[in-house]
């Protein structure tokens, strides 16, 4: 079962996981499913963030300055976006604490 990841959850990139960049988009291979992923855009962005572990809190905060977004509509996509990449097995939550 995914920990479920709150505002204060340190997230980062799975180690089971091998992605590059290129040309603005990141292609990543789940190592043990072998499955492919293609992130564009601000999902991209995200992915970029995550090479060191942040909060959900610091990764919505970098991007409402970067970006033209609503701050609820931001934490509310990301949270749903970086649980999805950790349900996935691509993230790793290393603290769950609720927030």
């Amino acid at each position: 079962m995914t920990a479920m990841i709150s505002e204060r959850s340190l997230v980062t990139l799975a180690t089971d996981q091998v992605s590059a960049e290129l040309e603005g988009e990141f292609v990543i291979l789940d190592v043990n499913a072998g499955i492919y992923y293609s992130l564009e855009n601000v999902g991209a962005r995200i992915w970029s963030l995550l090479h060191e572990p942040r909060r959900l809190q610091d990764i919505r905060d970098r991007l409402l300055e970067e970006f033209d977004v609503d701050s609820h509509r931001c934490e509310r996509d990301v949270r749903v976006f970086l649980q999805g990449l950790a349900e996935k097995g691509l993230l790793r939550v290393i603290d769950a604490a609720a927030g």
